[in-house]
């Protein structure tokens, strides 16, 4: 027996999935990325065909990107603002990037099962996906599915990062705004005198404050707070601002959801939005040229054994990595006659 939206031999009918994830279906959205994130060339192409259909009807929504090291209550949090935004009225969407299993490939601790009550809402949406290969603290389709999740009528989209720390720095090429989400006692105190992913946040949330941890909580806030003045943002507007919470027993959630529709209507109103996200645009079309490229190179029999002997020469230390990019790269012009 098929679900609907799918055929007998694996492909997807793309005009009834189109249909029912643009009617808010949470099934059909769910099959709709599971088809974006297939490997197999079929639904591939599938998929492209789908995003090509449902791309006018996207890029509506806020994005946010809820980005900190493991431990500080990452999914706790978002479970509460998701619960918070669904009462004043919002369809959130959550894109939850989980580290990969080195076994299966798959997600290894699946946040819909840290977020059950919000994943009980009619009006929510959660899908957890491993990060794979991909770096920055997202998954390799991440950028589709949230253009999905915005097809199917759902806003604002939640993308939140697999918690590597300093290096999640792609979030910021994908999302309107960031948010840093840190906890006292976890070594968070040096961070603040680290550029990175600090540099990037857009909101900095100091979680846990509650019971014996509130008062470190609030020094904490107060020296990022500091911190965050030497970088000097342009006006009152963009600066950085600094909150406590408590995302366990829901204190602080409102107050920063307040905070960053503040942020993003100025985001909105100042023109800045448009510009980022043309400058978004720009970088996930190269990410795509030079995927498209390598997978070309690799799938080609004479080149992948050239590729094989260089990458074996730079392992040994023969060649120098640049010079052997460039040798393999003058042999797929050769091949393709390109001069």
């Amino acid at each position: 027996m098929t679900r609907k939206g799918e055929q007998y031999d694996g492909a997807f009918d793309l005009e009834s999935l189109e249909s029912s994830l643009c009617s808010g279906d949470r099934r059909a959205l769910a099959r709709a990325i599971t088809l974006i994130e297939s490997k197999r060339a079929d639904h591939q192409a599938q998929g492209t065909e789908l995003l090509e259909r449902l791309y006018p009807k996207s890029g509506h929504a806020f994005r946010l990107a809820v980005t900190g090291a493991p431990g500080v209550g990452k999914s706790t949090l978002i479970e509460a603002l998701g619960l918070h935004l669904v009462d004043l009225g919002y369809r959130p969407a959550v894109l939850a990037i989980d580290p990969s299993s080195s076994n299966t490939g798959g997600a290894l601790l699946g946040d819909k099962t840290r977020m059950e009550v919000l994943s009980r809402s009619e009006s929510a949406f959660i899908r957890p996906s491993p990060s794979g290969d991909a770096v920055g603290g997202v998954a390799p389709r991440t950028r589709e599915a949230m253009l999905l999740c915005e097809a199917s009528g759902f806003d604002p989209i939640i993308v939140e990062t697999v918690g590597v720390g300093q290096t999640e720095t792609a979030v910021a090429e994908l999302a309107d705004s960031v948010l840093l989400l840190l906890a006292p006692g976890g070594g968070d105190e040096l961070q603040g005198l680290k550029r990175g992913i600090v540099e990037l946040a857009d909101f900095v949330l100091i979680n846990k404050a509650d019971g014996r941890t509130k008062s470190t909580a609030n020094i904490l806030a107060a020296d990022y707070s500091a911190a965050l003045s030497i970088l000097g943002r342009a006006n009152d507007e963009e600066r950085v601002q600094v909150q406590t919470c408590s995302a366990l027993e829901g204190e602080g959630v409102a107050e920063a959801w307040r905070v960053i529709e503040q942020n993003m209507q100025y985001f909105v109103d100042s023109g800045e939005r448009v510009m980022a996200r043309a400058n978004q645009a720009r970088q996930w079309f190269w990410i795509e040229v030079k995927e498209l490229l390598s997978s070309d190179i690799a799938q080609e029999s004479a080149l992948a054994i050239v590729m094989s002997e260089l990458e074996n020469d730079v392992a040994k230390g023969k060649l120098l990595p640049v010079v052997a990019a460039r040798r393999l790269l003058k042999e797929y012009r050769a091949a393709h006659k390109l001069g």
